[in-house]
């Protein structure tokens, strides 16, 4: 949920941690650090009123910060382009407003300016935060020290800030503090899924069982302790088995197998004040081997009981159940690994863009200024054809009479090659379009659910092959809505399925709002027959909102959802770059 203006965009509301003055947060936002840019962030602390708060509005503010990323990552190396960066927090000296009640307080992170760009896998934010009876804090951490993922090292520098934390017109909340911890972690991209459950823990209810829930936590380099994640109760059982988990290895032990980590197992109580049942510690590296081994387990010690007990053994016992280790790779590991672009404009030629020959065109070759077709095709088109080795794009039209008979056609090649419409470079797809103009006769309707399905076809070829080879973008320009939705929506669909995004943009002023329910964004995609989109493929883009920005821009606007897109299929199918060690 969002509680920023209507200027803010909110990136992330953390995990309610009830009837707590204490609260430590667990959820982890991942950002992307611009070093060119200034990256405005807010965060604030509310005390919610439950699970009926619909917004921010109905819970009571108790403070917040505004800084910006580089204050936080002032200490960290100065990069050009993205730089992952994660962040954790931490409150103390939190005032209760009621007063007469402990708070139930949450942490709501959001962007203040557009500037911030987020990215998932790249930088994470996490937050603890720690209260007291009258003051709040916030802790944002950053990790510096030694890892290495995959053999390979890694530098992870680390800062922590405290500010104090403000009430609104600028008034300080008492003496609420926020501590924020933020991380470079640029290259570290794997993750791990952990299963645990556990036996014979010790009952701290007099009347019924122990309602217990597990912490894990990474020991930093300072010795402070970091909370990892945090597992959900379960109620009324010795021996519980708690759902599992994933974490990213960054997070887990700075992809350092050897850094120590320390488990706590609670007794849940609805008041905050849980009762301590034990701990353990081990590392990464004991987990894989032990588990290795089937002797993943641990002795569960109150170090209290040892002390007064002699034949203390241990308040139960935490068994690992699975742990599956995964690698995560970006859209840069699949192209160095050998992945190809292929790249396909889709020109729409029917007789809604006017008579080529008029002025008033869409299609109105001008000497001395690019129409808005050959704008967008050559900014998308110019990035495209870096990524495929051969430089040779397709180019299709749809809605024509094409020669000799004058028969309209919804997939027809430009340069009149059934057998091959592939055309050297971006230039080579401008001198078809100009040279097909004059050739065919503009017509109708506006059906793209052939072209989609055509080069669907050509992907579903490729998925086969079961390699990471061969990637395809279809770019879609046309004047208005389509014609064919539900057919359009049922090829979609289709490939979402397949290797492939589709970019659709919009020239001229015809009214797009239809065409809108084809992006994702909004909501999942579904076909006349209800099936949804298996992945978000689509990427509409009205050209008259970037028509005075520079091509750099507009490629960047249309293009900024494929890199994600295109990690997300192979990803889905598990999937490896080829080669990525020979290019690497």
């Amino acid at each position: 949920m969002s509680c920023a203006s209507s200027l803010d965009r909110t990136v992330g509301r953390t995990e309610v941690v009830r009837s707590s003055l204490h609260p430590v947060f667990s959820k982890v936002f991942t950002l992307d650090y611009y070093f060119e840019e200034v990256q405005k962030l807010r965060f604030e602390v509310y005390d919610t009123h439950g699970p009926s708060s619909l917004s921010c509005q109905e819970d009571d503010f108790l403070g917040g910060m505004e800084c910006t990323l580089g204050q936080l990552t002032s200490s960290l190396p100065r990069h050009k382009g993205a730089l992952p960066v994660p962040v954790s927090m931490a409150v103390t000296g939190l005032r209760d407003p009621a007063s007469s009640s402990e708070n139930t307080p949450c942490v709501t992170h959001s962007i203040l300016m557009s500037t911030l760009r987020i990215s998932a896998g790249s930088t994470q934010c996490c937050m603890c935060a720690p209260m007291g009876a009258d003051s709040w804090t916030h802790v944002w951490t950053c990790m510096s020290g030694y890892t290495r993922l995959q053999g390979q090292p890694k530098i992870v520098a680390q800062k922590k800030v405290t500010r104090a934390l403000l009430l609104k017109f600028g008034r300080n909340a008492g003496k609420s503090t926020i501590t924020v911890i933020a991380e470079d972690i640029s290259g570290n991209n794997g993750y791990v899924e952990l299963s645990f459950r556990a036996r014979k823990l010790d009952d701290k209810d007099l009347f019924s069982k122990s309602d217990p829930f597990l912490e894990l936590y990474r020991i930093n380099d300072d010795q402070s302790e970091q909370l990892v994640y945090r597992t959900e109760v379960v109620k009324n059982d010795l021996s519980p088995t708690w759902q599992p988990f994933k974490v990213s290895l960054n997070s887990l032990c700075s992809c350092e197998e050897s850094r120590p980590l320390k488990g706590l197992v609670w007794d849940y109580d609805s008041r905050g004040k849980h009762d301590f049942i034990g701990e353990f510690s081990t590392t990464f590296e004991e987990m894989q081997k032990a588990f290795g081994e089937d002797q993943a387990q641990w002795d569960c010690v109150n170090s209290k009981y040892k002390q007064k007990k002699r034949n203390y053994k241990n308040s139960g016992v935490v068994i690992l159940a699975d742990l599956k280790l995964y690698r995560v790779y970006s859209f840069l590991d699949y192209v160095m690994g050998g992945c190809q672009i292929h790249f396909t404009v889709a020109i729409d030629f029917t007789a809604s863009n006017g008579d080529p020959r008029n002025s008033c065109s869409l299609h109105y070759i001008n000497p001395f200024q690019p129409n808005e077709y050959l704008q967008a095709l050559v900014a998308v088109g110019e990035i495209c054809q870096d990524y495929d080795s051969d430089k040779r794009l397709s180019a299709l039209g749809f809605g024509a009479r094409i020669p000799p008979k004058y028969e309209v056609s919804h997939d027809f090649a430009i340069n009149f090659n059934p057998e091959d419409d592939e055309c050297e470079g971006i230039q080579g797809v401008v001198e078809a379009y100009q040279n097909c103009l004059p050739r065919v006769q503009l017509y109708g309707p506006t059906n793209v659910a052939p072209i989609i399905s055509k080069v669907a076809r050509t992907a579903a070829a490729e998925e086969h092959t079961r390699e990471a080879s061969q990637y395809y973008i279809l770019l879609i320009l046309t004047d208005g809505v389509v014609t064919d939705m539900a057919d359009t929506r049922e090829a979609i669909v289709r490939a979402s399925h397949l290797p492939m995004s589709i970019i659709i943009v919009g020239v001229g002023n015809a009214d797009f709002t239809d065409m809108q329910v084809l992006d994702g964004d909004d909501g999942v995609l579904r076909s006349p027959r209800g099936e949804p989109a298996l992945r978000d493929i689509v990427q509409f883009v009205p050209f008259r909102e970037l028509k005075s920005a520079s091509p750099a821009a507009l490629a960047k606007s249309v293009l900024a959802e494929v890199p994600r897109q295109l990690v997300e299929y192979y990803s889905h199918k598990e999937l490896p770059p080829r080669d990525l060690g020979a290019h690497a």
